[in-house]
């Protein structure tokens, strides 16, 4: 996980992660909120998904007794 800090320089914020600088905002409380969101979606993508047993959708299968000939269909 990344460290995040905010930087004042001169009349605006910085948001940085680890040592580099990812944003300006003119709002420290602006500035905080996007730390938190980040860490928020960061979280999120941690975690598994709930169901990972059924897929929302069915999936098309290949039947494994092949396509039969034409000549035997009757």
């Amino acid at each position: 996980m990344k460290i995040y800090s905010i930087v004042r320089i001169g009349d605006e914020y910085v948001v940085r992660a680890g040592e580099k600088s990812v944003l300006k905002v003119a709002s420290r409380r602006r500035a905080a909120q996007l730390v938190t969101d980040a860490v928020e979606l960061l979280h999120s993508q941690d975690t598994p998904p709930l169901s990972p047993q059924a897929p929302d959708e069915p999936s098309i299968a290949r039947d494994p007794r092949g396509m039969p000939d034409p000549s035997e269909v009757p």
